[in-house]
Order: structure tokens, then sequence, then C-alpha cells
């Protein structure tokens, strides 16, 4: 019978840990901008060794951080945010739920019909459409309300629902969206042949088979193109028309400002910090205890202090850190895409990568990582994603000078002037736009032109053909 053996194996393990302040800075670099100022706002509530500092007693010596650095190589400070600069936000117009209840509120309805179209309105989603059934909705007012009403009167308030603007609120589907659009209109036999591609052939209208709408419908192929152009005027999501941001969606506040009207690009972290520093009491507590070390060893002020002069200290440089780390990536960002922030000219767009930052900037490239994603910057022609500006080189090119090299963002833009360009009676197909493009001395594949096409948000061929 065999012994049993035991082995004992001794495994060496190299592990790093991150401490207190590296995972602080770290969460700081994933903050965007608002959620930043936020945070600010929430230390300095919870420690109060932290406070804002005077601008006419601020003191040189104590450790502070400045909300606002700016120009290239040099930081400006800016206590106050009236320096900030007013990002766009949306308008205090009335929603698409509150536009629909003032419009009921008009029609000096029944108590129970209001009851009903007012449950129907809370039921539609962003872009006006009713998802529920419409045969369920009176259920669902007895069990979410307690209201029992007849199937009668929510059929009523239905019908008055759909007849509120913008017109297609109310619909069960796109068809029906676009069918109501089409009722508004004056009579007139396109208006008439349109409703009659929507209601009896949405499928072959959907695929463009014009060949069977002429035969189905016996119409000539003159009048379904005339059908297929008024519907194409009408708009799928009448509800986002509502000049206001939906519920649930979010404004996008840019972290970075970049100002391109001068001869040089002036960057701009686009916070509300005030400038910070440890408070002068705790900072001469902090001095008196160093002194007394001895005779304080078991007091228990002597640890509260310490821990919220250290925890200030700490949080200063952390974010003194991050806010030097970010104006570190934009500013290599636009030195080296320094064209494009000169003409607007996305053809001015070079290969760049993270990489290309790291050797800038000497920051690791998970620095760089967490600093450009989720953050948008501010250009005087729109707000982009930081993560705009990386681009890698695609195909053939890619061993070229870098003048020379196709990046995504060229490739983005090539295809979408293919397209703009074609004739819509006979659109390209992805092979069509590969060989144009080759043509033109672009060397890249069809896959690559469908995964740009794809990301553009462009139709495939036959869904962009016009008759």
């Amino acid at each position: 019978m065999e012994k049993s053996r035991q082995n004992i194996v001794l495994e060496q393990r190299l592990s790093q840990r991150l401490t207190q302040q590296q995972l602080r800075f770290v969460k700081m670099l994933e903050m965007s901008a608002p959620e930043l100022d936020d945070e600010v706002e929430r230390e300095m509530e919870a420690n109060p060794a932290l406070e804002a500092v005077d601008a006419d007693t601020y003191r040189e010596s104590e450790p502070s951080i400045s909300p606002v650095q700016t120009e290239w190589n040099s930081t400006r400070h800016s206590g106050s945010s009236a320096d900030y600069a007013e990002i766009p936000i949306a308008d205090s117009a009335p929603s698409l739920y509150d536009s629909l209840l003032i419009q009921l509120g008009q029609l000096h309805l029944d108590p129970d019909v209001l009851t009903a179209a007012r449950f129907i309105v809370g039921n539609l989603d962003s872009n006006g459409r009713l998802q529920r059934d419409p045969a369920f909705l009176v259920n669902d007012l007895a069990f979410s309300e307690g209201i029992d009403l007849p199937q009668s009167v929510m059929d009523k308030a239905f019908g008055i629902v759909r007849t509120l603007e913008p017109h297609g609120v109310g619909a069960i589907s796109l068809a029906d969206c676009l069918s109501i659009q089409l009722e508004y209109l004056p009579p007139s036999q396109t208006r008439d042949d349109a409703l009659r591609i929507l209601n009896e052939q949405y499928e072959a209208f959907s695929m463009l088979h014009t060949h069977l709408l002429v035969s189905r419908l016996k119409i000539s192929q003159e009048r379904v193109t005339e059908a297929i152009d008024l519907i194409r005027t009408l708009n799928p999501k009448p509800g986002a028309s509502v000049e206001s941001a939906p519920a649930g969606i979010n404004t996008i506040i840019p972290d970075v400002i970049i100002d391109t009207s001068g001869s040089e690009p002036v960057i701009t972290l686009n916070n509300r910090i005030p400038e910070l520093r440890i408070s002068e009491a705790f900072s001469q507590a902090e001095t008196d205890m160093k002194k007394r070390a001895e005779k304080l060893k078991d007091n228990t002020d002597r640890e509260f202090i310490l821990n919220r002069y250290n925890d200030a200290r700490d949080f200063i440089r952390s974010l003194q850190l991050r806010q030097q780390a970010m104006m570190s990536v934009v500013t290599a960002i636009v030195k080296l895409q320094r064209e494009y922030f000169d003409t607007e000219d996305v053809y001015r767009l070079r290969p760049m990568m993270i990489k290309d930052i790291e050797k800038l900037t000497g920051q690791d490239a998970s620095v760089i990582s967490r600093c450009t994603a989720n953050k948008y910057v501010a250009l005087p022609w729109g707000i982009l994603p930081l993560r705009f500006f990386f681009s890698d080189t695609v195909g053939d090119n890619a061993g070229e000078e870098e003048t020379d090299a196709l990046t995504n963002r060229k490739i983005e833009a090539e295809i979408r002037r293919v397209v703009d360009a074609e004739d819509k009676k006979h659109p390209l197909s992805d092979e069509k736009i590969t060989q144009t493009l080759l043509s033109e001395g672009l060397n890249i594949s069809r896959r690559t032109v469908a995964k740009y096409r794809d990301r553009l948000g462009i139709a495939p061929a036959r869904l962009r053909k016009k008759i």
C-alpha cells in the first residue's frame, strides 16, 4: 500500500497594492466634470479641515488647488464661478408629457374621459408611441389606480389622444404613426395612395418593393413614387420633435473647453471648483501636536485632528494630480492634432493612439485612458468626445508617412462623401463604395467599408433606394 504523500509547495507572488491616495486619484480620473464638482462639495462638507481659499487671504505656504488650468504650459488661478464658461443646457420648454396634458386640459372633457386620456399619455414613450396594447389599458388603470372605467370610455380617450399635436402621438406602430399624420394633410390622390400603401402594403413598402405596390394596388409607377416621396416627408418620431429633452436624457456637459479663436488654442478645464486649502486652525493644531507629540499619545482629539488633516492634504494632492493629468493629456492631443484644431477639417486628423500621448506626456496608458473615457470637449463648432481624436492607421496605407496615412475618421468622411453624391435611385453597394475609394487611391477592404458605414448610421444600399 502506497503511503500518501504531502508536498509543500512554496510559491512566490509579486503583488502591488494601491494606497488610499492612489485609489482616490484613480477614482477622480474617471469622474466627469459635474461628478468632480459634486465630489469636492461633498468632501468640503464632510471634512472641516478642508476649506475654500479667500483670494484676499490666500497663503502660498498652504497646499492648494486651482480649478482652472489654461494655456498650454501655464496655470491661471481663478476661484470665482463667474470665470467659468457657461455651457448651453436644455431649455425649460414643456416636455412631451406636459404639452399633451396642457392640450387635454383645454378640451373640457368629461372627467372619466380625461382620467383615461391622462393615463394613456402617461404610457407613451419619448417618441409619442403607445407600447402597450390599448385593449389592456382598462385593466391597467384598474390595477394601478383602482379606477374602473368601461372600455367605451377608454376607446374614446384613445381616439382623443391621437388627435393631439404633434400629430402621430398615440400611435401603436410606425405605420400607424405615419397614417395619423397623413390624415391631417389636405385630401389628394397622392395622400390617399400613401394611406393605401401604409394600411394595405406596408411590408412591401418597407422593403421598397415598388413593383409589388404597382401590381397589388393597381396604380402607376409614377403615383407610387409620389406617394413614397410624401411618406418620406413624415416624422417617424413625432414626440422627439417637442423642444425639450425627454425624461431620463442627460445634458452633455463638456469636461474641457478649447478656444481656437486666437493664434494659440486656449485649453480650460470646465470645473466649478473653488480653490482649496487646509484650514488654518487644523494646520496650526497639527503643527502644535508635532511639538507636543509625547504628551498627546493617548489623546483622541489628536487622532481626529491628524486624520482630518491628512485626509484634506491627500484630497488636495489627488485633485491636483487629476487636474494636471487632464491638462497634460488634452494639451498633448491639441499638439498632435493641431491642424484639425486650426482648420476644423476632419481630413487633417492624423493617426493617434494612447501610446502617442504616453510618449509625449510621460503619463501611464491607464491614466490616459481614464482621462479620455466618457469625457467631452467643447469646440467653437460643437461638442465632441475626447476619444474622437484617437484613431488607428487603416488599410495598406499603414506603412506610409503619417501625413498620407488613413485614419478611421478620414474613412468615415470619405464614405459619407461618396454616399451623399450617389444616385439615390441606384445607391452604391458596399462593394461599389470600396471600388470608388480604391479608384481614388484609398486602399481599404469591403468589410472595412461595411463596418464604418454601419458606425455612421448609413443604411445598406437597398434601404437607401429612392424611387
